[in-house]
């Protein structure tokens, strides 16, 4: 399996190939598109879709909770390519950091 720092590599490659960092991106717009994805896997549960469904549109577009939370994933390792974020690293280190959290981290929930 390919690491997350992979995976951003070809992401932001794929995505500059696409014309997407022709200019610098505007940080509070990338955030945005993150969340939209998000948005659209919610809007997918509220249409009645199984969070482990996939469905096909024009045959071959994979579309689902799953699709959608991988779009929010390769959003996320494409803006983290473009800026050398060394994703598998930091996200080790926060599970490291969490693993001895408090309970619940006098939250509710």
């Amino acid at each position: 399996m390919k690491s997350l720092n992979d995976i951003s590599k070809e992401a932001f490659e794929n995505s500059k190939k696409h014309g997407f960092w022709e200019k610098e991106r505007d940080f509070g717009e990338v955030i945005a598109l993150m969340h939209t994805e998000l948005s659209e896997a919610f809007e997918e549960y509220r249409h009645g879709k199984d969070f482990n469904e996939t469905y096909y549109e024009n045959g071959d577009k994979p579309c689902g909770i799953p699709s959608v939370f991988a779009d929010v994933i390769i959003r996320i390792c494409d803006f983290c390519g473009a800026y050398n974020i060394d994703l598998d690293k930091i996200i080790e280190e926060k599970m490291q950091y969490n693993r001895h959290r408090e309970y619940k981290h006098n939250k509710k929930c």
